[in-house]
């Protein structure tokens, strides 16, 4: 009879085991679009304010988020970048596991110098990206950005026309998230914990 029971009972906790393993884990409930598992937006190869040449790869193990942009941009950049400033102090100490990384789209003016000055202005942390005309060509395409040159009123002036929108890697370097302009800081740092977690 106790030898019966001591069998029920070991049946029992293997049956419990089995249940605790075959649970799968909830997924994230992510505020912006998901964009896990599509098959761009894989890599890139440019080189920082810095002079440091820089792929995906090198931010492994932080969740990286990606803007494409120009400094002269009147509008659009400057309040996406001060927007990720906020996500920053709102992440507190995690901030050091986030990396924010500006792509400029108009490499004609935007030099190292000019990015240099321009991005971690907005916190120290961040790093502006850039490449020769056909580097980032190659870029856009791969994250499939708009962006175009407007011609501006004086003689020989333009602007820039592009895709107002941020990418987000997860700790691997997958792409997971497509965050669009304008949002506000909370449905980001709601993202990103997510992501940390």
């Amino acid at each position: 009879m106790i030898k019966k029971l001591l069998a029920l009972c070991t049946l029992s906790l293997v049956l419990t085991a089995c249940d605790k393993v075959a649970t799968p884990p909830t997924p994230p409930s992510f505020q912006n679009t998901d964009l896990t598992g599509l098959d761009y937006a894989r890599d890139f190869a440019l080189t920082d304010h810095n002079g440091k040449p820089r792929t995906l790869a090198d931010f492994k193990g932080k969740v990286v988020v990606m803007f494409f942009g120009f400094t002269q941009c009147p509008d659009v950049c400057p309040t996406t970048m001060a927007e990720m400033a906020a996500v920053m102090k709102e992440l507190g100490p995690d901030a050091d596991k986030v990396q924010v990384l500006f792509v400029t789209i108009d490499p004609e003016r935007d030099t190292q110098q000019l990015l240099a000055q321009y991005v971690p202005a907005f916190d120290a942390r961040f790093l502006g990206l850039y490449g020769d005309a056909e580097a980032t060509a190659k870029v856009a395409k791969e994250f499939k950005v708009f962006y175009a040159k407007v011609k501006g009123k004086a003689e020989g002036s333009y602007s820039m026309d592009h895709t107002a929108a941020s990418y987000v890697f997860d700790r691997n370097g997958k792409i997971r998230l497509f965050v669009r302009h304008g949002k506000g800081p909370a449905p980001i740092v709601h993202d990103i914990k997510q992501l940390l977690n």
